[in-house]
């Protein structure tokens, strides 16, 4: 009986799909759906992967996560999870390694039960406070005196094994200057990193975090 139920909703899953292939394919004029489709999808995937998130334990940090929009005349569109925007990540990671900031380097910890957090980056531990609000959709990271009570505002995103947070490109670049400065790092590399955000009308920066 459940094999039966279950080829009842794998048939019924591929009937969608090709009807929501032809639904699309009438609607955008014709011509080559698959691609466009394709889009289609990864956006929608992409959507319910921005879904609320609650932080809470110990994540790794995976590199630098990247929103951009471009206006197209009067229309804004964004370029997350792009090929664009994967090789704006990619130079930004080459930036901030430099400075000591990098995948399998550094972790933040987060504890839900009076909203503190750690992060850990080389010899660094650097605690603070943290504040999730708009449904869960932003938090605030507020450090400590080490790091002159930084406080950053971010945007706050789920994603297929953990989080983002995205910022704006001056208030990450503040973070970055400030933990390159405490590693004994030169922050002149840094500046590069200004360079990728022009042309775009809307660019925020952050961290891909991985539980």
């Amino acid at each position: 009986m459940k094999k039966i139920i279950t080829i009842a909703v794998l048939t019924a899953a591929v009937a969608v799909s090709a009807n929501a292939q032809s639904v699309l394919g009438g609607l955008l004029g014709g011509g080559n759906t698959s691609s466009t489709v394709g889009t289609i999808l990864t956006n929608l995937a992409g959507a319910v992967y921005s879904a609320p998130v609650s932080l809470n334990g110990t994540y790794a940090y995976n590199g630098v996560a990247i929103s951009a929009t471009k206006s197209d005349g009067n229309v804004l569109s964004s370029l997350a999870g792009t090929a664009v925007t994967s090789g704006i990540e990619s130079k930004a990671d080459e930036y901030l390694a430099k400075v000591g900031i990098k995948p399998g380097a550094m972790t933040f910890t987060f504890n839900a039960e009076d909203n503190s957090f750690v992060l850990n980056c080389g010899p660094l531990s650097l605690p603070g406070t943290y504040k999730v609000g708009d449904g869960e959709k932003t938090v605030t990271l507020t450090f400590g005196k080490t790091m002159k009570f930084l406080s950053m505002v971010g945007t706050l995103e789920s994603s297929l094994n953990g989080a983002k947070i995205l910022f704006t490109a001056d208030k990450f670049l503040e973070f970055a200057k400030k933990v390159a400065s405490l590693l004994g790092e030169k922050s002149s590399e840094l500046k590069s990193i200004t360079s990728l955000a022009e042309g775009y009308d809307q660019f925020r920066i952050g961290f891909k975090l991985s539980k």
